[in-house]
């Protein structure tokens, strides 16, 4: 006997990945390109582009019966609040960026794994695929090393305990080995994860703090391995910790600073 529950937990999980594949696109899609993206059929596809075109989150154009978002979608970016950290991020992003020449990434932590909220391109003819929507590993991105790392213990364990992915030869797949990393990318303060998702690439990764000294996003440089070795320049991960730092206090951290915290352990601003 079918579960209806999970039929019905499939199709909101569909016309989820719909409009999120409308929605980071760079161009209007068609029927046959959402379907092929998401590797499903048109005619579940096209019920749920109609569905997303009457409530007004994606819109349909006319001359070309492409989708593109929609006015819905639109009115709830702008009811985001004003400690939206991807605006505040934006002006240290631009200076790291300005500063390296390398393309710099703002990520924040779900669920599921590391979502990229925006990215600065460098000047450089080739692009890293690294693009706005994009979820990365746990175990396997800067990013996503640097969240486990200053997540709450039950969350890194329960990610831990996952079979995880090995996308290179270079991809740490044991949760012994990374917990090590955690512990040092704590001590050190930045990550890094040379070749483990793609070989040729490599990121740095420094945390965001809030106001509750809680890690809620990374600021990252991700280029080509030539460009960015495997043990990272120390005057990259300065320019970048700075950045990181500016967006935390953008953020409220350090306001408290030497204040007893609820812990009563005394918090202390990043300098």
């Amino acid at each position: 006997m079918s579960n209806p529950e999970s039929g019905g937990v499939r199709s909101v999980q569909l016309v989820i990945d719909v409009l999120e594949t409308v929605a980071f696109s760079a161009d209007e899609l068609g029927v046959t390109q959402i379907a092929q993206r998401l590797n499903v059929t048109k005619g579940s596809v096209h019920r749920h582009l109609q569905t997303l075109v009457e409530r007004g989150y994606l819109a349909q154009n006319s001359s070309t019966a492409r989708y593109t978002i929609g006015p819905k979608s639109r009115l709830l970016a702008k009811h985001a609040p004003d400690t939206d950290v991807a605006n505040l991020a934006e002006g240290p992003m631009r200076q790291l960026r300005d500063a390296l020449d390398q393309p710099v990434v703002l990520s924040e932590m779900t669920p599921r794994g590391v979502l990229v909220l925006a990215k600065l391109p460098s000047t450089s003819p080739i692009e890293i695929g690294v693009r706005p929507g994009s979820e990365l590993a746990f175990h396997a991105s800067a990013q996503g090393k640097l969240m486990l790392a200053f997540a709450p213990r039950p969350f890194r364990d329960r990610i831990l305990s996952r079979p995880l992915q090995r996308f290179t030869e270079k991809t740490l797949v044991s949760p012994r080995k990374i917990e090590h990393e955690l512990r040092e990318i704590v001590r050190l303060g930045y990550a890094s994860a040379p070749e483990e998702v793609a070989l040729g690439l490599n990121a740095v990764a420094a945390p965001i703090f809030d106001a509750r000294n809680v890690c809620v996003a990374a600021i990252a440089i991700v280029g080509l391995i030539q460009f960015l070795p495997e043990k990272p320049r120390q005057s990259d991960v300065t320019l970048l910790a700075e950045a990181a730092r500016q967006i935390s206090r953008k953020l409220g951290h350090g306001r408290n600073a030497d204040r007893p915290s609820t812990s009563g352990r005394t918090t202390r601003s990043a300098r």
